[in-house]
Protein backbone atom coordinates (compact mmCIF):
# COMPACT_ATOMS: atom_id res chain seq x y z
CA UNK A 1 0.00 0.00 0.00
CA UNK A 2 1.94 2.87 -1.58
CA UNK A 3 2.04 6.07 0.38
CA UNK A 4 2.79 9.18 -2.09
CA UNK A 5 3.79 12.77 -0.71
CA UNK A 6 2.52 15.08 -3.06
CA UNK A 7 4.66 18.77 -3.01
CA UNK A 8 2.65 20.22 -5.79
CA UNK A 9 -0.76 21.15 -6.26
CA UNK A 10 -0.45 20.27 -9.94
CA UNK A 11 0.65 16.81 -9.37
CA UNK A 12 -1.12 14.59 -12.47
CA UNK A 13 -1.57 12.12 -9.70
CA UNK A 14 -3.98 13.57 -7.76
CA UNK A 15 -5.86 15.42 -10.55
CA UNK A 16 -9.04 13.70 -9.88
CA UNK A 17 -9.12 15.72 -6.62
CA UNK A 18 -7.93 19.09 -8.00
CA UNK A 19 -8.25 20.07 -11.70
CA UNK A 20 -11.69 17.69 -12.77
CA UNK A 21 -15.01 19.29 -12.60
CA UNK A 22 -18.01 17.59 -11.39
CA UNK A 23 -19.00 16.92 -15.02
CA UNK A 24 -15.87 15.45 -15.69
CA UNK A 25 -15.41 13.49 -12.72
CA UNK A 26 -18.88 11.69 -13.88
CA UNK A 27 -17.75 11.37 -17.38
CA UNK A 28 -14.56 10.00 -16.75
CA UNK A 29 -15.08 6.44 -18.52
CA UNK A 30 -11.86 4.73 -17.79
CA UNK A 31 -13.08 4.04 -14.23
CA UNK A 32 -16.79 2.36 -15.68
CA UNK A 33 -19.58 4.36 -14.40
CA UNK A 34 -17.59 7.46 -13.50
CA UNK A 35 -16.00 8.97 -10.30
CA UNK A 36 -17.40 11.07 -7.38
CA UNK A 37 -15.47 12.16 -4.04
CA UNK A 38 -16.50 11.44 -0.54
CA UNK A 39 -15.13 13.78 2.25
CA UNK A 40 -14.79 12.84 6.00
CA UNK A 41 -13.98 9.60 7.38
CA UNK A 42 -17.75 9.02 8.59
CA UNK A 43 -19.02 9.59 5.04
CA UNK A 44 -16.05 7.54 3.26
CA UNK A 45 -17.37 4.37 5.65
CA UNK A 46 -20.82 4.78 4.85
CA UNK A 47 -19.71 4.36 1.07
CA UNK A 48 -17.57 1.19 1.30
CA UNK A 49 -20.26 0.00 3.57
CA UNK A 50 -23.10 0.42 0.71
CA UNK A 51 -20.47 -1.38 -1.59
CA UNK A 52 -18.90 1.34 -3.55
CA UNK A 53 -14.85 1.09 -4.89
CA UNK A 54 -12.43 3.13 -3.88
CA UNK A 55 -9.83 4.25 -6.47
CA UNK A 56 -7.52 6.84 -4.26
CA UNK A 57 -7.31 8.36 -0.80
CA UNK A 58 -6.28 11.80 -0.21
CA UNK A 59 -5.36 13.06 3.36
CA UNK A 60 -3.80 14.78 5.49
CA UNK A 61 -0.18 13.23 6.55
CA UNK A 62 -1.15 13.21 10.37
CA UNK A 63 -4.52 11.45 9.66
CA UNK A 64 -2.53 8.14 8.75
CA UNK A 65 -2.06 7.01 11.76
CA UNK A 66 -5.19 8.62 12.90
CA UNK A 67 -8.99 9.23 11.94
CA UNK A 68 -7.74 7.80 8.21
CA UNK A 69 -6.21 4.28 9.74
CA UNK A 70 -9.45 1.94 9.27
CA UNK A 71 -10.50 3.80 5.90
CA UNK A 72 -6.95 2.76 4.47
CA UNK A 73 -7.21 -0.64 6.08
CA UNK A 74 -10.67 -0.97 4.53
CA UNK A 75 -9.72 0.34 1.10
CA UNK A 76 -6.63 -1.68 0.90
CA UNK A 77 -8.69 -4.81 1.42
CA UNK A 78 -11.02 -3.70 -1.34
CA UNK A 79 -8.70 -3.03 -3.56
CA UNK A 80 -6.47 -6.20 -3.04
CA UNK A 81 -10.02 -8.18 -3.36
CA UNK A 82 -10.50 -6.98 -6.98
CA UNK A 83 -6.87 -6.05 -8.54
CA UNK A 84 -4.74 -9.26 -7.02
CA UNK A 85 -2.55 -8.33 -10.00
CA UNK A 86 -1.36 -5.29 -9.10
CA UNK A 87 2.19 -4.72 -7.69
CA UNK A 88 1.52 -1.70 -6.55
CA UNK A 89 -1.38 -1.42 -4.20
CA UNK A 90 -4.12 1.48 -3.03
CA UNK A 91 -3.00 4.51 -3.62
CA UNK A 92 -2.91 6.89 -0.53
CA UNK A 93 -1.76 10.68 -1.49
CA UNK A 94 -0.90 12.94 1.65
CA UNK A 95 0.76 16.08 2.54
CA UNK A 96 0.50 18.51 4.84
CA UNK A 97 -2.15 21.12 5.85
CA UNK A 98 -1.41 24.02 3.69
CA UNK A 99 -0.77 21.77 0.67
CA UNK A 100 -3.69 20.13 0.85
CA UNK A 101 -5.60 23.29 1.20
CA UNK A 102 -4.00 24.54 -2.12
CA UNK A 103 -4.85 21.00 -3.52
CA UNK A 104 -8.66 21.01 -2.58
CA UNK A 105 -9.42 24.92 -2.60
CA UNK A 106 -10.34 24.59 1.57
CA UNK A 107 -9.78 22.60 5.01
CA UNK A 108 -10.50 19.15 4.44
CA UNK A 109 -12.83 18.01 6.86
CA UNK A 110 -10.95 15.88 9.05
CA UNK A 111 -8.18 15.71 6.20
CA UNK A 112 -9.60 12.71 4.19
CA UNK A 113 -11.00 12.75 0.44
CA UNK A 114 -11.56 9.21 -0.97
CA UNK A 115 -12.53 8.95 -4.56
CA UNK A 116 -14.97 6.20 -5.36
CA UNK A 117 -16.32 4.66 -8.72
CA UNK A 118 -19.63 5.06 -9.30
CA UNK A 119 -22.27 2.54 -9.38
CA UNK A 120 -24.74 2.03 -12.22
CA UNK A 121 -27.97 2.93 -11.41
CA UNK A 122 -31.25 1.02 -11.42
CA UNK A 123 -34.12 1.53 -13.38
CA UNK A 124 -37.24 3.01 -11.72
CA UNK A 125 -39.18 0.12 -11.67
CA UNK A 126 -36.57 -1.66 -9.65
CA UNK A 127 -36.09 1.15 -7.25
CA UNK A 128 -40.01 1.31 -6.57
CA UNK A 129 -40.46 -1.75 -6.39
CA UNK A 130 -41.49 -2.10 -2.76
CA UNK A 131 -42.02 1.41 -1.89
CA UNK A 132 -44.45 2.64 -0.01
CA UNK A 133 -43.30 6.47 -0.03
CA UNK A 134 -41.38 8.71 -2.46
CA UNK A 135 -40.22 11.63 -3.10
CA UNK A 136 -39.45 13.02 -6.70
CA UNK A 137 -37.01 15.78 -6.73
CA UNK A 138 -37.90 18.26 -9.82
CA UNK A 139 -35.32 21.20 -10.98
CA UNK A 140 -33.73 21.10 -7.55
CA UNK A 141 -30.04 22.14 -8.30
CA UNK A 142 -28.50 23.50 -5.11
CA UNK A 143 -26.06 20.49 -4.02
CA UNK A 144 -27.27 21.82 -0.52
CA UNK A 145 -30.97 20.53 -0.99
CA UNK A 146 -29.96 18.00 -2.39
CA UNK A 147 -27.91 16.65 0.52
CA UNK A 148 -30.39 17.59 3.17
CA UNK A 149 -33.42 16.11 1.12
CA UNK A 150 -31.64 13.18 1.02
CA UNK A 151 -30.41 12.95 4.56
CA UNK A 152 -34.48 14.18 5.80
CA UNK A 153 -35.79 11.19 3.21
CA UNK A 154 -33.53 8.49 5.13
CA UNK A 155 -34.14 10.08 8.43
CA UNK A 156 -37.73 9.74 8.18
CA UNK A 157 -39.04 6.68 6.19
CA UNK A 158 -38.67 7.57 2.35
CA UNK A 159 -38.05 4.34 0.63
CA UNK A 160 -36.83 5.74 -2.62
CA UNK A 161 -36.09 9.18 -4.08
CA UNK A 162 -36.23 9.97 -7.91
CA UNK A 163 -34.90 13.01 -9.50
CA UNK A 164 -35.53 14.70 -12.81
CA UNK A 165 -32.67 15.14 -15.60
CA UNK A 166 -32.70 18.96 -14.79
CA UNK A 167 -31.82 18.49 -11.03
CA UNK A 168 -28.33 18.24 -8.97
CA UNK A 169 -26.50 15.10 -9.17
CA UNK A 170 -27.21 13.58 -5.70
CA UNK A 171 -22.84 12.49 -6.20
CA UNK A 172 -22.11 15.59 -5.66
CA UNK A 173 -19.40 16.26 -3.55
CA UNK A 174 -21.03 18.80 -1.59
CA UNK A 175 -24.13 16.81 -2.11
CA UNK A 176 -22.59 13.66 -0.35
CA UNK A 177 -21.09 16.09 2.51
CA UNK A 178 -24.40 17.58 3.42
CA UNK A 179 -25.77 14.28 3.27
CA UNK A 180 -24.01 12.62 5.87
CA UNK A 181 -23.39 9.83 3.80
CA UNK A 182 -26.96 9.07 3.36
CA UNK A 183 -27.11 9.33 -0.16
CA UNK A 184 -25.59 5.78 -0.31
CA UNK A 185 -28.48 4.55 2.58
CA UNK A 186 -31.77 5.27 0.08
CA UNK A 187 -32.16 3.98 -2.92
CA UNK A 188 -31.94 6.58 -6.27
CA UNK A 189 -32.26 7.11 -9.87
CA UNK A 190 -33.29 9.70 -12.51
CA UNK A 191 -37.07 9.93 -14.15
CA UNK A 192 -36.49 10.19 -17.47
CA UNK A 193 -40.02 10.57 -18.04
CA UNK A 194 -43.40 11.87 -16.75
CA UNK A 195 -44.94 11.54 -13.66
CA UNK A 196 -47.60 9.44 -15.83
CA UNK A 197 -44.74 6.81 -14.80
CA UNK A 198 -45.70 6.68 -11.61
CA UNK A 199 -49.50 6.43 -11.53
CA UNK A 200 -48.57 3.62 -13.96
CA UNK A 201 -46.81 1.83 -11.07
CA UNK A 202 -49.50 2.50 -8.55
CA UNK A 203 -48.23 5.90 -6.95
CA UNK A 204 -50.78 8.74 -6.29
CA UNK A 205 -48.71 11.60 -6.72
CA UNK A 206 -48.50 15.07 -4.21
CA UNK A 207 -47.47 18.27 -5.76
CA UNK A 208 -46.79 20.45 -3.07
CA UNK A 209 -47.38 23.83 -4.52
CA UNK A 210 -49.24 26.92 -3.36
CA UNK A 211 -52.31 27.35 -5.68
CA UNK A 212 -56.10 28.03 -4.62
CA UNK A 213 -56.55 24.45 -5.17
CA UNK A 214 -54.27 22.94 -2.16
CA UNK A 215 -54.91 20.62 0.53
CA UNK A 216 -53.42 21.18 3.83
CA UNK A 217 -50.43 18.42 4.52
CA UNK A 218 -52.87 16.72 7.45
CA UNK A 219 -55.92 15.88 5.37
CA UNK A 220 -56.57 12.26 6.13
CA UNK A 221 -57.14 11.42 2.75
CA UNK A 222 -53.27 11.43 2.13
CA UNK A 223 -51.98 9.30 4.88
CA UNK A 224 -55.10 6.52 3.84
CA UNK A 225 -52.96 6.18 0.21
CA UNK A 226 -51.25 2.87 0.18
CA UNK A 227 -48.09 4.75 -2.00
CA UNK A 228 -47.82 7.90 -2.59
CA UNK A 229 -45.16 10.44 -4.49
CA UNK A 230 -44.03 13.37 -3.18
CA UNK A 231 -43.08 16.06 -5.70
CA UNK A 232 -40.78 18.90 -4.96
CA UNK A 233 -40.00 21.48 -6.75
CA UNK A 234 -37.08 24.26 -6.73
CA UNK A 235 -36.63 27.01 -4.73
CA UNK A 236 -38.34 30.66 -5.70
CA UNK A 237 -40.24 28.99 -9.00
CA UNK A 238 -41.49 25.98 -7.14
CA UNK A 239 -43.22 22.83 -9.52
CA UNK A 240 -43.76 24.07 -13.29
CA UNK A 241 -47.54 23.88 -13.77
CA UNK A 242 -47.03 21.09 -16.05
CA UNK A 243 -46.08 19.15 -12.91
CA UNK A 244 -49.08 20.31 -10.94
CA UNK A 245 -51.40 19.43 -13.56
CA UNK A 246 -50.11 15.83 -13.50
CA UNK A 247 -50.55 15.15 -10.01
CA UNK A 248 -53.48 13.36 -8.20
CA UNK A 249 -53.24 16.01 -5.20
CA UNK A 250 -51.79 19.21 -4.42
CA UNK A 251 -50.42 19.88 -0.73
CA UNK A 252 -49.44 22.79 1.17
CA UNK A 253 -48.15 23.32 4.53
CA UNK A 254 -50.23 25.23 7.05
CA UNK A 255 -47.44 27.74 8.28
CA UNK A 256 -48.27 30.53 10.99
CA UNK A 257 -47.28 34.50 11.10
CA UNK A 258 -48.43 34.96 7.30
CA UNK A 259 -45.60 32.57 6.41
CA UNK A 260 -46.08 31.49 2.59
CA UNK A 261 -43.15 29.13 2.19
CA UNK A 262 -40.75 26.88 3.66
CA UNK A 263 -36.98 26.12 2.42
CA UNK A 264 -37.25 23.34 -0.09
CA UNK A 265 -35.71 21.05 2.27
CA UNK A 266 -37.61 22.03 5.43
CA UNK A 267 -40.78 21.82 3.47
CA UNK A 268 -39.47 17.75 2.64
CA UNK A 269 -38.94 17.24 5.80
CA UNK A 270 -42.00 17.98 7.09
CA UNK A 271 -43.95 16.57 4.20
CA UNK A 272 -41.90 13.29 4.72
CA UNK A 273 -42.85 12.98 8.63
CA UNK A 274 -46.49 14.43 7.64
CA UNK A 275 -46.84 11.43 5.02
CA UNK A 276 -44.77 8.64 7.00
CA UNK A 277 -46.71 5.17 7.04
CA UNK A 278 -47.51 5.32 10.55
Amino acid sequence: MPIIEIQDIHDPQVRMFTSMTEAQLRQEKEEGEGIFIAESPKVIHVALNAGYEPLALLCERKHIQGDAAGIIDRCRQRWDARHHDDPDGFPVYTGDRDTLTGITGYKLTRGVLCAMRRQPLPTVEDVVLRARRIVVIDGVVDTTNIGGIFRSAAALGIDAVLLTRNSCDPLNRRAIRVSMGNIFLIPWTWLNGSLETLHELGFKTVAMALTDKSIALDDPDLNKEPRLAIVMGTEGDGLPQEAIDACDYTVRIPMAYGVDSLNVNAAAAVAFWQLRIK
